[in-house]
């Protein structure tokens, strides 16, 4: 009962990328960062958010085919939104079980450092826009910092929207509270 309430959770908040927001502001480190920590042991910590990434990009593709660019739904290089996703939830598992804002906090932000660097390093290595030289992957990261802005935002407020939801619905339903086998030793800080 758990891992489906904790997925659909996950579902949720990446059903919101379908919502009006400005550029980069969306809940995609937010979501692997939660799925690291509140999930027991095992892949469905990593894939339960790369499942929601899906599932979003799909309704995406869905409601946003006829007109609108490539960049909705299925797209080009989407191999490195979901590598950086994954690596970033694998990152994010050295602090499963935690209940520290700190630890959460930190966590997201090395998400969201990780992430930026990722797939901008994948935008300067696969694209023509900037020379391939080390000047051009600097000016790569420079044009992508106000876009670095809006994610670390949105990763922020996903993030608290998701482990503050949470904390409250873990309070009116025991049941959803992990079983202590599954607990980090930093939960008890």
């Amino acid at each position: 009962m758990r891992n489906l309430a904790l997925s659909v959770f996950i579902v949720a908040v990446a059903l919101t990328r379908l919502l009006p927001h400005p550029p980069n502001f969306a809940p995609i480190t937010a979501m692997a960062v939660f799925g690291a920590v509140t999930f027991g042991r095992g892949r469905t910590a990593v894939l339960a958010p790369l499942v929601a990434l899906f599932v979003s990009d799909l309704a995406k593709k869905y409601l946003y085919h006829h007109g609108l660019s490539a960049q909705w739904g299925i797209y080009r290089g989407m191999w490195v939104t979901y590598g950086t996703t994954a690596l970033v939830a694998l990152i994010s598992r050295l602090a499963r079980g935690t209940r520290r804002v700190s630890v959460v906090a930190g966590t997201t932000l090395l998400g969201s450092i990780v992430f930026f660097l990722v797939t901008n390093f994948a935008v300067w290595a696969r694209g023509s826009r900037f020379p391939h030289t080390l000047d051009g992957l600097v000016d790569c990261y420079l044009v992508a910092v106000p876009f670095f802005r809006n994610s670390l935002a949105g990763d922020v407020v996903y993030g608290t929207v998701l482990f503050g939801a949470w904390m409250l619905v873990k309070r009116w339903v025991p049941a959803l509270r992990p079983r202590t086998a599954d607990a980090n030793p930093l939960a008890t800080t």
